[in-house]
């Protein structure tokens, strides 16, 4: 059975003709003359009506972690520095199955713009499957070393510690949720849908914020858990995302769906999808294990300066965070509109979606940058009123606000890259610049300068610029045509 959305166009792609085999080979810049009857507002439309829930949903699910930190930082410099030693092993327990997840879009996407919705719900079917599996070994594994992860991050005091471990400990418990989510989304978003996800993760983060109040500090006859009930309201929140996300794809609503008639024999491990999965994913869970590996040296050596500075730190990175849902969102059009066209077999669409991508993405970046420069103190205030915290936190939110437009289009191309099946290259790329740059200049500058936590965002700054440009000159090399996945 046909869904309406798998029958009716909806993009500017599906008003031109199927490409040919010969089509992806060539390596040949595209130029400007768009096929007939597609106009370049078109494109854009297409480009918006992908991103913009994209953008709402991340840039409001960043906002409830921002949330998170603020109700916590109520608690003091000790309680930030100690969630925020979990970060770097939360997103690594996460690495396998998002992962998976980057194969799951460029196979949908590719799929959807073939024209073969049956070998799309197969790749759900399949990606649910392996993200069930990593889940549970990731969960367990983060759960039994969770003090000794935390301990390893930099944990200089014995409340911090406390205070990282049950928070690890907690996120571990309720990984299964977010992992299975993420699975739904991505394969939704693979297809063009990025509304879908957008309604049940706002739920979530509306539960989040919720039990954040209610657990943190124990109101309303709740228990104050502080930053127990900070980890524990995140996961509620996951799980009501999950309950949502799955019968949003249960019956033919969407263009990837679920069927009551698919459990149990529809999750049967077919051995052709899960290599096309593996082909995408595991060069792109190389990239997410190399920036991690990198992400725990650099947070590690930050943490050397002390709670204050790396409270600040940790404070400047959610905030930086923020500022990525703008490139992320546009990375998801990207990502799905490349696969798309690919599939369809015509890299010139892939190309002229991507070059508006861009354009879009810049103007947003434009107006962050000028919000940190304008209002970075009091953007930092909001977290902690330590005078240290607020005057040093604002000067670095000044390498944040510079290095914006490049981030964007870092984001939009990597993604674009992403959807084509070019996940080896990014992961070189990404080896590169987070795994050596990033901590090597930081421990260089922190260790042999007086500049301190300013050396670290120094290196920051060199690793984005740096791979900024590696990502670009990867894509306009062309070679992403001749990719088969």
């Amino acid at each position: 059975m046909k869904t309406k959305s798998s029958v009716q166009p909806s993009l500017a792609l599906d008003l031109v003709e199927p490409g040919r085999d010969e089509h992806m080979v060539a390596a040949r810049k595209t130029t400007e003359k768009l096929p007939e009857g597609v106009t370049s507002k078109m494109m854009y439309r297409d480009v918006v009506r992908i991103a913009w829930p994209s953008f709402i949903e991340l840039t409001l699910t960043q906002l409830a972690s921002m949330v998170d930190l603020m109700m916590v930082g109520k608690l003091g410099a000790a309680a930030i520095a100690g969630v925020g030693l979990t970060t770097q092993p939360k997103f690594l327990m996460m690495t396998m199955f998002q992962a998976m997840n980057v194969g799951a879009t460029a196979l949908v996407a590719r799929y959807k713009g073939a024209s073969q919705q049956n070998k799309a719900n197969l790749i759900l079917r399949q990606a649910l499957l392996l993200t069930l599996v990593l889940s549970l070994i990731g969960g367990v594994l983060v759960f039994l070393f969770a003090e000794p992860l935390v301990k390893f991050m930099g944990a200089a005091e014995a409340s911090t510690l406390a205070d990282g471990t049950i928070y690890l400990q907690i996120q571990a418990l309720g990984i299964v949720t977010v992992a299975l989510t993420s699975t739904i989304t991505a394969s939704l978003r693979g297809a063009g849908n990025s509304r879908t996800a957008m309604m049940y993760n706002l739920a979530a983060n509306v539960v989040n914020v919720i039990f954040n109040y209610l657990l943190i500090y124990g109101n309303f006859g709740f228990p104050r858990m502080e930053v127990a009930g900070a980890s524990l309201a995140t996961v509620i929140g996951q799980a009501v995302a999950m309950v949502l996300a799955f019968a949003s794809v249960m019956g033919h609503r969407n263009y990837v769906h679920l069927s009551i008639h698919d459990f149990p024999r529809g999750f049967k491990p077919q051995k052709e999808a899960m290599f096309s999965i593996f082909n995408v994913g595991i060069p792109a869970m190389i990239e997410q294990l190399v920036m991690r590996t990198g992400m725990i040296i650099y947070s590690r050596t930050v943490a050397g300066l002390g709670t204050v500075a790396f409270a600040t730190h940790q404070v400047c990175m959610n905030i930086q965070a923020l500022s990525f849902m703008n490139g992320q969102a546009f990375a998801v059009s990207a990502t799905s509109l490349m696969g798309q066209s690919l599939g369809k077999k015509r890299p010139d669409m892939a190309e002229y979606y991507t070059s508006r991508t861009r354009r879009l993405g810049m103007c947003v970046s434009l107006f962050i940058m000028a919000s940190f420069i304008l209002f970075g103190r009091t953007i930092v205030g909001l977290y902690n009123d330590d005078p240290q915290i607020v005057e040093t936190g604002a000067k670095i939110l000044m390498f944040v606000a510079l290095i914006q437009p490049f981030q964007s289009s870092q984001f939009i191309l990597a993604g674009a890259l992403r959807g084509a099946g070019d996940t080896r290259a990014t992961a070189v790329i990404t080896a590169i610049t987070v795994l050596f740059v990033r901590p090597g200049l930081a421990i260089l500058l922190i260790n042999l300068t007086s500049l301190g936590l300013y050396g670290a965002w120094v290196a920051l700054a060199a690793d984005q610029l740096l791979r900024s440009l590696l990502v670009w000159l990867r894509f306009v090399s062309g070679k992403w045509k001749k990719i088969r996945i």
